[in-house]
Parts: C-alpha cells; sequence; structure tokens
C-alpha cells in the first residue's frame, strides 16, 4: 500500500482530497490529510475508509516528520513560508514533494541537493501559478516548431465571481485564502514591454489597470503579477520583446483597492488599539484628519468627486461608519481583512470563476499572428469553487501518475514546464471540464 500525505485541508483542498480518496482504492492508497484543524480534515475525508486524519502542528518536527518518513508522496496546501518545513524532510527522508505555491528562495536553495537526491519538489503547480505554466509552454512550443520567433506573451489570470452571484458593488467575493488579497502586488512588479523592463511601485499597481476583452465576460482590468522577467529562461523565450503576467479584476475593483493603498488602510505594519475605537475613527487616524465631514476629508485626499465610483464602494465597506471595532491591538491590514470577511463572504449557494487568458503574438512565413487561449469555469458551490477545482485537481493529477508510474518524476526544483508532465496533466485534466479555447487571427 502507499501513502499519499496531504497538508492543508483549506478552502483549495476539496477537490485535491476527493480525487485521491476516489482513486485510493483502485490504487490501494492511504491518504493522510493533515492540519490544525480536526473539523477542517474531517469536513473534507468524510469518514472515507481510505483516509486518515492527521491533526498536528505543521511547524513541530515530531508531529510533522513522522508522517512524511512514512509517505510515498507528500502534496502541500500549506501556506508558502511552511513548505520549506516540509521540503527538509522530504529530502532527509527521500520523498517527492508537490505544492501550489511559488519557489521561494529557500526551496530554490535546495535544487542541487534534489537533484542529487533523484528526487521531485514539484512547485508552481496549482492554477496560477500551475495551469498558467503547462498550458503557456504547451502553446509556446507548438508554435517554435512552425514560427519564426514569438514576439509577445501576455498570461491573465483571475479568482473571480460568477456573474450570477455579483451582488456587490465591487464585484467581487472571497474564494481562496483571504489574507492574499490584503497582500496582493506589495512587493511590486517587473515585466518586459517592447523590449523594455517596467517596474511597477506597489503604490501605483492598481492605479489606471488596462483592460482586456474576454468573450462573453466583455472587459476586466488586469495589474501585473510579480516579477514576470523571472520566467523568461523557464519559458525559453529569452528574445521575446513583450512578456507580461498579470492578475485579472473587474475595474471597480482595482480603482477601490487603488483607494485602499493611498489611504494606507491595509498597512501591516502598525498598531491601532482598537479599543472603543469606530471604523470612522480608525479612518480619520489613518488618513490625518482635521475638521469637517469624513467624506470631504476623504474626496479630498484622494482627488475624488462627491458621487464617484470609489467613494460609493468605499463607504459600502463600512469604514465610514460610527461602528465599534474592539480587536485590542491589531493592524491597519487586520482591520481591513475583519471587516471584509464580513462583505466578501461567499454565500453556500454562491458560484466563483475563474478566467485565464493567454495572448501570444509570433511571426510567421512574415506574418504577423495572434492567437489568444481562454479558460472561463465556474464553481459549482461555495465549497465545490472554481478556485478549489483548477488549484487542487492538477497537483493531485500529477501525484496520482507519478505514483502509478505513468509520469518519470523529473529531478530538482521545478516547475511543470517540461512536455513530459504537462501534456498528460492537461488531457486529464480536460475530461474534469478544464479546458482552453483558441481563437487565431
Amino acid at each position: 500500500m502507499q501513502t499519499i500525505l496531504v497538508a492543508g485541508a483549506g478552502k483549495s483542498s476539496i477537490y485535491l482530497i476527493e480525487y485521491l480518496l476516489n482513486n485510493a482504492s483502485r490504487n490501494k492508497w492511504k491518504v493522510i490529510v493533515a492540519d490544525g484543524s480536526k473539523e477542517a480534515i474531517e469536513e473534507k475525508v468524510k469518514n472515507h475508509p481510505c483516509s486518515e486524519v492527521a491533526v498536528i502542528d505543521i511547524t513541530d518536527s515530531t508531529q510533522r516528520e513522522p508522517l512524511v518518513e512514512k509517505a510515498d508522496m507528500v502534496v502541500s496546501l500549506m501556506p508558502p513560508h511552511l513548505h520549506i518545513h516540509l521540503a527538509k524532510d522530504c529530502l532527509k527522508h527521500k520523498k517527492n514533494l508537490i505544492t501550489s505555491s511559488y519557489i521561494s528562495p529557500e526551496m530554490k536553495a535546495m535544487d542541487a541537493d534534489v537533484k542529487a537526491a533523484g528526487l521531485m519538489f514539484m512547485c508552481e503547480m496549482g492554477l496560477d501559478p500551475g495551469i498558467d505554466h503547462m498550458t503557456a509552454n504547451q502553446i509556446i512550443h507548438s508554435i517554435e516548431r512552425v514560427a519564426s520567433s514569438i514576439t509577445s506573451f501576455k498570461s491573465y489570470c483571475g479568482g473571480l465571481i460568477a456573474p450570477s452571484s455579483d451582488n456587490n458593488p465591487w464585484h467581487y467575493k472571497f474564494s481562496w485564502n483571504p489574507k492574499n488579497i490584503i497582500t496582493a502586488g506589495a512587493d511590486g512588479a517587473h515585466y518586459l514591454q517592447n523590449g523594455k523592463e517596467v517596474t511597477v511601485p506597489y503604490e501605483a499597481m492598481f492605479d489606471n489597470c488596462k483592460k482586456i476583452k474576454v468573450d462573453g465576460l466583455g472587459s476586466l482590468a488586469y495589474y501585473p503579477n510579480r516579477d514576470s522577467l523571472r520566467y523568461l529562461d523557464l519559458y525559453h523565450v529569452p528574445e521575446i520583446k513583450t512578456f507580461i503576467r498579470a492578475t485579472l479584476r473587474y475595474p471597480t475593483f482595482c480603482k477601490g483597492w487603488q483607494a485602499i493603498i493611498l489611504l494606507k488602510l491595509n498597512d501591516q505594519k502598525d498598531s491601532i488599539d482598537t479599543t472603543n475605537l469606530s471604523y470612522e475613527d480608525w479612518v480619520k487616524q489613518k488618513t490625518g484628519y482635521e475638521s469637517g465631514s469624513i467624506s470631504s476629508h476623504i474626496q479630498n485626499k484622494l482627488g475624488e468627486d462627491g458621487d464617484s465610483k470609489t467613494m460609493e464602494i468605499l463607504s459600502w465597506l463600512g469604514i465610514f461608519d460610527d461602528v465599534k471595532i474592539n480587536q485590542g491591538n491589531i493592524s491597519s491590514a487586520d482591520i481591513l481583512l475583519n471587516l471584509l470577511l464580513q462583505k466578501w463572504e461567499m454565500a453556500p449557494e454562491d458560484k466563483d470563476m475563474v478566467v485565464m487568458q493567454h495572448e501570444v503574438e509570433y511571426m510567421h512565413r512574415g506574418d504577423k499572428i495572434k492567437m489568444t487561449s481562454t479558460m472561463v469555469i465556474e464553481g459549482e458551490s461555495r465549497d465545490h469553487s472554481a478556485m478549489a477545482k483548477t488549484v487542487g485537481l492538477p497537483m493531485a493529477i500529477l501525484a496520482k501518475m507519478v505514483l502509478t508510474n505513468k509520469i518519470v518524476p523529473p529531478a530538482g526544483v521545478l516547475i511543470p514546464s517540461m512536455p513530459a508532465v504537462y501534456r498528460p496533466v492537461l488531457t486529464e485534466l480536460k475530461h474534469h471540464g478544464i479546458e482552453f479555447i483558441e481563437t487565431v487571427s
């Protein structure tokens, strides 16, 4: 019997765990699900006979390491900074590892040792990063076989609310880790535009977001995602002129979040005593309020007029309300997050939506060709979300294919850019409704 250790039973884990358990009996697997919350694990495994519950503190090596030692495969959906604990155990006990997160500097530093051990640490194996890498490389490799050069590559992805469940002025609800929304873009962004490197600081990230057209949805706004340039070599397109990876939102969201940044309401480093402090008091304290109405003060601060969409959506959040916070000494980011958890919570029947679109321009026999490849997927419900499906299934499929010898695991700290991995995984994802529609013009 083979053993799979799944670390993490949060929002994005349900499809991954269900897939592994659905395949467990025929493959003689035991699936151990480890998390700090017994309730979260039990919600996912539902007393499946091939499952085992492990309520642990993932940072405690005495609880974590024995599970890694007896596993044949480790799959981690833990927060990014916790993967390294599992990675060190996997290296020590010679176990393959799959994660959905970006390769951290600490993980990257393990590459030589992981290769020497003949192990696969496949990172960025979820949605974005993950499906984007696999489909992008599939497109790039197919174009390179017939074209002289790829001149532009733009990749967009966003976790959004489905139109049928879109009932707030931000056009957004939480379908994944809420804390990631608070910190999105905090490190700025770096990309290539017409042969020139462009750096965008956090303060300007959401300012005047550009738009793209998505069939059936109309216009969506985008902001650049982290350091796109680190993928130039990984995608093997060193001579490309434009290369950008970006995150999709509805245009209104970008306007509102730019205001949040300018007002410093998502500051993670301050400390606010919220005892008997209202949301209005907090905003006044953070923005240098002196006199007059809070609305007029914020309008002047943002350079907005009283009827602006930005002021409307800020007011809807409740940040100008005389409602007490009373949460002790916490940061502005935590105050904002607690408010958003109330405002952006998905109802049980709500559906989310994942949109991914690649736009590739290349030369073929002297003609400039543009290929657009688009995926739009709606979730089934709050729990069975499109986000959970697209993050969890690629990881689960790779785990299955390695354990059943359908894929020979490549060695090193990697992303899924190689045909031996992306071809079979993308083929199976199509059977689950995760596929792209391509147009060429």
